[in-house]
């Protein structure tokens, strides 16, 4: 199962980053990254939790304090009471493990979740990238599966956008349906040193997966990705459709002008979120829900406010249970 994946340590001539990947970067840095900056005002490291935490300053007591940071010696020289103010060690990686499987090709609008996925993979590596950290990825699809080695610079961010084009183009119905499972299993052999891992997926998949990413998320700071269409959620009114099963390629004709067709179709969509929910939540990782219909910027903004309130909790003191942010028409749950 693991030696389905192939590692790509070095790049040969015909693995040169094309052009269109450089295009994608400068606009995803011109539209997102630039509007990001303004915001974080360099708090980039809220996006990744290191392996400790590290003395930074001290400054006076405010009533929001955890007394638990007091520093009695500075207090009884300065006759002030002082707290310390800790940074968590950044000397991580950031690895993306994404399912490139035919399902994440669909899209219902302008939009598809592969694109949701490109972007988002380009903004997060680049902006983390920018700081010191060193991003890797691991690619599976039906185009195949390979192994990005963690490094830092640009040019790893331009080489991880060319492999994901790559492996879109060269992707085509499966046979059978995606095993996350399998993925998962091959990262927990792959990724030795504790880091922070995007499972970037739809999620459509043969049971099986929460065990695995539940035992990866007790090693490395764990955030599941998950891509969806407002289509799979539910049906309009558009009369007779030929829909195809893009994970094997089955073929059905449905009226969605049967009302009590949609019911069901919607409710069964329902109880699928419920169940997937819940399953994320047991596994216990932060949830980002990028929809096709979803802005990139917005939606990276809610993740990045998510992690830096979680990260003054831990600072703090309190313990929160893991998050899920939903897309902005759902709200947070």
């Amino acid at each position: 199962m693991f030696g389905l994946f192939r590692s790509s340590s070095s790049a040969t001539p015909q693995e040169v980053p094309s052009e269109r990947a450089d295009a994608l970067l400068q606009r995803l840095e011109w539209t997102v990254l630039r509007r990001l900056d303004g915001l974080l005002q360099g708090d980039h490291r809220t996006l990744m939790r290191g392996n400790g935490l590290d003395l930074a300053d001290l400054r006076e007591y405010q009533h929001h304090d955890d007394v638990r940071h007091m520093d009695w010696n500075v207090t009884a020289r300065l006759q002030q009471p002082h707290v310390r103010v800790f940074t968590e060690d950044r000397e991580m990686a950031a690895w993306f493990l994404l399912d490139l499987s035919p399902s994440v090709d669909f899209g219902s609008g302008s939009q598809r979740k592969s694109d949701m996925l490109l972007g988002f993979v380009g903004v997060l590596a680049r902006l983390l990238g920018r700081h010191g950290n060193r991003v890797g990825a691991m690619l599976w699809g039906a185009g195949g599966n390979a192994v990005l080695p963690a490094r830092g610079g640009r040019a790893q961010v331009l080489q991880l956008l060319d492999r994901i084009r790559k492996a879109e183009r060269n992707s085509g119905v499966d046979e059978g349906v995606t095993r996350l499972a399998d993925l998962l299993r091959a990262a927990s052999h792959t990724v030795h040193q504790r880091s922070t891992l995007f499972v970037v997926s739809d999620f459509i998949s043969e049971p099986g997966w929460e065990k695995p990413l539940g035992e990866l998320a007790m090693r490395h700071d764990v955030v599941a990705v998950r891509l969806l269409d407002p289509l799979e959620l539910a049906l309009p009114d558009l009369g007779m459709l030929t829909v195809r099963d893009a994970e094997t390629g089955e073929q059905l004709l449905v009226d969605t002008h049967d009302t009590g067709f949609r019911q069901r179709y919607a409710r069964i969509a329902a109880q699928r979120e419920a169940q997937l929910r819940e399953s994320l939540g047991r596994a216990g990782v932060d949830t980002l829900e990028l929809a096709t219909d979803d802005d990139l910027f917005t939606a990276v903004l809610r993740f990045v406010e998510l992690r830096g309130h979680r990260a003054r909790a831990r600072v703090g003191g309190k313990r929160l249970l893991p998050g899920h942010i939903a897309p902005t028409v759902g709200g947070m749950v």
